[in-house]
């Protein structure tokens, strides 16, 4: 009876476009000890030192700290660096704070990034600003009290391509001066566009220059090189991004070169209700949180998993 009075509330908001997320974080638990707001996460892709200063002060080149509760690891807490979808034209770190306390929930240290949008931007520019914040949890996650060598990236949708394309294309964390070791532990793609072109999206269009797309922008053409472990899912009535060709295709593409490939496809569920999955009011409908929680946790720093 509560799950389908709280499906209720939700639905409501959605129809009414009250603000869904917003319902959905208020609703939400709030499991992580502590939460860092707004913290700038740099730009050194950028030699020109005026125009670096300028960008980092950027208010869409900020991330949001989730600290586990309870007491860490020897090496300390993995750590995932999240990305949200939204066509890369909307989209706002605090309204994925659900993600944030969800995997805070399970001992994983979050950041929950924000990266430049169209019309300001367009391919690749937040692909960068997406590799700074990665680069810039890599470098702090000792600090943090993560482990360096446990280090995450993961997206939903848009948020999915831009984990994809700095897991499996090396160019993004490099130019923005990640450690070179240890490199990304994995990725965790969940309704990514991983083999999109031509694009029919009229919203996602000029976003790559449609239909002049520049080149190496899909991340199914990087697939066959190495990759870390992977864990890519989707639910089985998405209608935005289809599975069989994006979730799937990628699947096996990097089953041929990565042993440590998950993937999953749950039942009755759509494009936007994967990423509701892990909120609290939703957790019933599939067990994304638990799949990806448990890749995570049975992924060795040695790039394999248990």
């Amino acid at each position: 009876m509560l799950k389908t009075i709280t499906s209720l509330i939700v639905a409501a908001a959605f129809l009414t476009a009250c603000a869904p997320l917003k319902v959905l974080n208020a609703l939400s638990t709030k499991e992580a000890l502590q939460v860092a707001h707004g913290v700038e996460y740099g730009s050194p892709f950028i030699e020109n030192k005026a125009q670096r200063q300028a960008l980092n002060r950027h208010p869409r080149r900020r991330l949001d700290i989730y600290h586990p509760s309870g007491v860490p690891p020897t090496n300390g807490w993995p750590m995932v660096v999240f990305f949200y979808g939204g066509t890369w034209r909307e989209g706002a770190r605090r309204d994925y704070a659900f993600v944030g306390h969800a995997l805070a929930a399970q001992g994983i240290l979050t950041l929950v990034a924000d990266y430049r949008l169209y019309p300001e931007v367009q391919f690749p520019d937040f692909l960068h600003d997406s590799a700074s914040a990665v680069a810039w949890g890599m470098r702090a996650a000792s600090r943090l009290g993560a482990d360096p060598a446990r280090v995450f990236v993961m997206g939903h949708s848009a948020g999915a391509y831009n984990a994809a394309m700095l897991a499996l294309d090396p160019q993004w964390l490099r130019q923005a001066d990640a450690p070179p070791t240890p490199k990304l532990a994995g990725w965790i793609g969940l309704a990514g566009p991983y083999d999109f072109l031509p694009i029919e999206n009229p919203d996602a269009q000029p976003v790559f220059f449609h239909p002049n797309y520049p080149a190496a922008t899909q991340p199914i053409g990087f697939a066959p090189a190495s990759s870390p472990p992977a864990f890519v899912a989707a639910g089985a009535n998405d209608k935005v991004v289809d599975p069989q060709r994006n979730t799937l295709q990628m699947a096996k593409a990097l089953a041929r070169q990565q042993p440590s490939v998950h993937h999953r496809v749950y039942p009755r569920i759509g494009h936007a209700s994967l990423i509701l999955a892990l909120s609290t009011p939703f957790q019933w409908t599939a067990p994304v949180l638990r799949d990806i929680a448990n890749f995570i946790r049975d992924t060795r720093v040695d790039g394999q998993t248990d």
